[in-house]
């Protein structure tokens, strides 16, 4: 196959050297409702990759990502106890895959325990392209299912406004769940 980036002969969608130069992580932190919230990548920077997500080629891209990202993340973090990682709204939609869960299995360490199915929207809405005003108006409204762990890290794709953020943290405040932290692939902040 050829690397998407540069067309060379790869045995991946992106070829290593392309890796390298294109998707080496950074860290960037901002607080929602409290809580710290780091990504691995500007928006900006990673955009074409991100509008993947909804093809059947955004697997294999998000895998790539998550490799370069959560994966080397986990292989570092150290902590005092073990934590649950929570992929935000993983359902699987028909014929498709859940790329927060993708992002979230990359997270499996010694510290960190991924776990799915359990914090899900009522409120199937897309926010993809729309305006704070608009998702404002049309909230998540989340729904936990109970697990053995009060201390948990959140895990979604992309942070914009940070309100999907701010509810699941609400969400888990209310069944008397501590989010450490919050990982996202991607800072849209503008």
């Amino acid at each position: 196959m050829k690397c998407i980036t540069c067309e060379k002969i790869s045995f991946s969608h992106i070829c290593k050297n392309c890796q390298e130069l294109f998707l080496a992580p950074s860290f960037y932190k901002r607080k929602v409702f409290g809580v710290d919230v780091f990504s691995f990548y500007k928006y900006e920077d990673i955009k074409d990759f991100l509008h993947t997500k909804h093809t059947d080629l955004g697997y294999y891209i998000y895998n790539i990502l998550a490799k370069n990202s959560f994966a080397k993340f986990a292989k570092e973090f150290k902590y005092e106890k073990q934590l649950v990682s929570l992929s935000i709204d993983d359902k699987v939609k028909a014929s498709s895959y859940s790329h927060t869960a993708i992002l979230n299995k990359h997270l499996r360490s010694t510290y960190i325990q991924p776990l799915f199915g359990k914090i899900k929207a009522k409120n199937d809405v897309s926010y993809s392209g729309k305006s704070k005003e608009f998702r404002l108006k049309n909230k998540r409204d989340f729904v936990l299912k109970d697990f053995n762990s009060d201390l948990v890290i959140l895990v979604d794709d992309i942070i914009t406004t940070g309100l999907t953020l701010t509810e699941a943290i609400s969400t888990l405040k209310t069944y008397k769940k501590e989010v450490a932290f919050c990982l996202t692939l991607a800072d849209a902040r503008e």
